[in-house]
């Protein structure tokens, strides 16, 4: 039986808020990997008067969700612990219900995978474009909840900056030096389409692709790794000259 969504008196008096800042009094949850998206979701929920706090794993969002219910829940589909979608399946059967449920990834294919679970959206990354977002989250709440009237949408465009990719590509680098069995190699493929995606890094994103595919049809992936190996310590130096 589908469970019922929490309605609008669980969500805060956004006719009163500045039109600019739609979603002042909510909690985003964001439950993400990278640094560079869940930094790009913390700048859009600035920009939006929304409150941020970050997962990077399954099991640490279960943590979050024992102690509180945010209004919006925004799940990466590729953690480091399982898969978003059985993330998201896990929330939209819990009561009470968590109000906003997104999907997120870098692969838009993966938009079909995080609505069958329960999603009420999807965000394809990178996310960059203010109005998007805040649509995205709007849009998804029960009709009652959402404001009235028309609104301004903004025409803003957010950039994180060079200290989030940063992290992630050692991060990379940091899995690629112990990457032994398969799991591993999955995980590096899908967490670094996303990044080089965020960063609209697109030689870096063919390599992540190719040693995916690589991966999927069981070919040797010595070069594949190889290559992305030296992409990634390419743009470290050039993250540290900057």
């Amino acid at each position: 039986m589908e469970q019922e969504r929490i309605g609008a008196e669980e969500f805060p008096t956004w006719r009163v808020t500045l039109p600019n800042r739609p979603l002042t009094g909510l909690t985003v949850l964001v439950v993400e990997d990278s640094r560079i998206a869940s930094e790009a979701v913390r700048l859009l929920c600035l920009r939006s008067g929304a409150r941020i706090r970050r997962a990077d794993s399954i099991r640490a969002a279960l943590r979050h969700l024992q102690t509180y219910l945010p209004g919006v829940v925004i799940v990466d589909m590729g953690l480091p612990d399982g898969d978003g979608a059985d993330m998201i399946a896990t929330i939209a059967r819990a009561i009470p219900r968590v109000p906003v449920v997104l999907g997120i990834s870098g692969d838009p294919g993966n938009r079909d995978a995080a609505l069958r679970a329960g999603a009420d959206g999807f965000l394809a990354k990178p996310i960059e474009s203010l109005a998007l977002f805040q649509q995205a989250i709007l849009a998804a709440m029960p009709p009652a909840a959402r404001p009235q009237g028309l609104r301004a949408l903004p025409d803003d465009v957010i950039a994180p900056d060079a200290a989030a990719l940063r992290d992630d590509l050692a991060h990379v680098a940091d899995v690629l030096a112990q990457a032994e069995d398969t799991d591993a190699i999955d995980y590096i493929a899908r967490f670094l389409a996303g990044v080089a995606r965020s960063a609209h890094d697109r030689m870096l994103e063919d390599a992540a692709t190719s040693l995916a595919h690589g991966h999927a049809q069981g070919r040797a992936l010595a070069t594949d790794l190889a290559r992305i190996s030296g992409l990634v310590q390419d743009r470290l130096a050039a993250t540290r000259v900057s």
